[in-house]
């Protein structure tokens, strides 16, 4: 397993702007820490229990047909790649939609939140499951994954108006490099590197 790639696509996938990050700034801004912070406690639950979700799924899929690993691992390349691509040409000036800012709404938006589920569909089958099966290790890269999600939430939080001011100021550059981070896990997760050194 590659450990660099799958941190990678982890810490990009829920660092970058996306719709509960945006959230999460603008209620930070809007609303305060204490706001903010509770939205973001339940965009983590809901990310972990998706997570869980995911790795319970995948399991059993790949117990009825065998085949879908390997199936899974192209769909979540081919996910990488078209968020690689959406990351370069993101606009973060665009506002986001201020929400209701509750533990709740943080909870359901994860649920609607396309690059949440997405990811956490597609993470477990390309990255982990090609190497670990055991129901133990699964929880342990859910709860992994989870913690980076969180930390992610607590970044948007803390650095609120000086990182979106930072991702205007240098936002194609920002977007370029994370692009190009995504295309390197996307080569790593669909297994056509360990392919070409057979």
């Amino acid at each position: 397993m590659s450990i660099t790639s799958f941190l990678i696509y982890c810490f990009i996938v829920t660092f970058t702007p996306g719709p509960t990050n945006i959230v999460i700034l603008s209620t930070a801004h809007n609303f305060g820490t204490k706001k903010a912070m509770e939205y973001a406690y339940g965009a983590t639950i809901a990310f972990g229990l998706l997570l869980g979700i995911s790795a319970v799924l995948n399991t059993v899929l790949i117990a009825v047909i065998p085949k879908i690993l390997s199936i899974m691992q192209i769909i979540g390349s081919c996910y990488i790649l078209y968020l690689a691509y959406q990351i370069y040409k993101m606009d973060v000036s665009e506002s986001a939609e201020i929400q209701t800012a509750t533990f709740l709404s943080g909870f359901l938006m994860q649920f609607v939140n396309p690059k949440v589920v997405l990811f956490t569909m597609t993470v477990i089958p390309s990255f982990v499951m090609p190497y670990y099966a055991a129901p133990a290790a699964l929880a342990v890269f859910a709860v992994a994954i989870t913690i980076i999600g969180f930390c992610a939430f607590v970044t948007w939080v803390l650095f609120g108006v000086v990182f979106k001011e930072f991702l205007k100021n240098y936002q194609k550059t920002v977007n370029m490099v994370m692009a190009l981070f995504l295309v390197y896990s996307a080569l790593m997760a669909s297994g056509v590197v360990e392919l070409i050194k057979r």
